[in-house]
């Protein structure tokens, strides 16, 4: 994963108040997301280790972005987008899914936005801009 550096985006009022869950078990890949995200964009950036922690989170947060992988204990990140997309509040909240393996049509059936891993940074940020502009 590599990252080019970026433009500076201008921050408004409704850009800083956007914030981005981050479901991701595998340590070192959470904090290069967390980092990323936090360095290249100006939405702020929580990072959840698994399922039950992001379900709790949403009672506190109501994130305008999720970026989860597919492998998760406890539950899968399909799983885990149809719960979350399942409560009123998130029902819109666009979601990415990352995974070096994805069941494709489920992927497809929910209209997700999905990246394969190994991905480019700068492929993750350009998505994440598009989905929060």
């Amino acid at each position: 994963m590599t990252c080019k550096k970026r433009k500076t985006i201008p921050i408004g009022q409704n850009i800083i108040d956007k914030t981005i869950l981050v479901i991701e078990d595998d340590d070192s890949i959470g904090t290069l997301l967390v980092e990323a995200l936090s360095q290249e964009t100006p939405y702020k950036t929580l990072l959840v280790t698994d399922a039950f922690q992001a379900l709790k989170a949403v009672d506190h947060v109501k994130p305008s972005l999720f970026i989860t992988d597919y492998r998760l204990p406890h539950m899968d990140g399909i799983e885990l987008y149809d719960r979350l997309r399942s409560t009123d509040d998130l029902a819109d909240t666009p979601a990415i899914i990352l995974s070096a393996y994805l069941p494709v049509e489920e992927v497809k059936k929910r209209h997700l936005i999905s990246l394969s891993k190994p991905f480019e940074l700068d492929e993750l940020l350009n998505t994440v801009e598009k989905l929060l502009a």
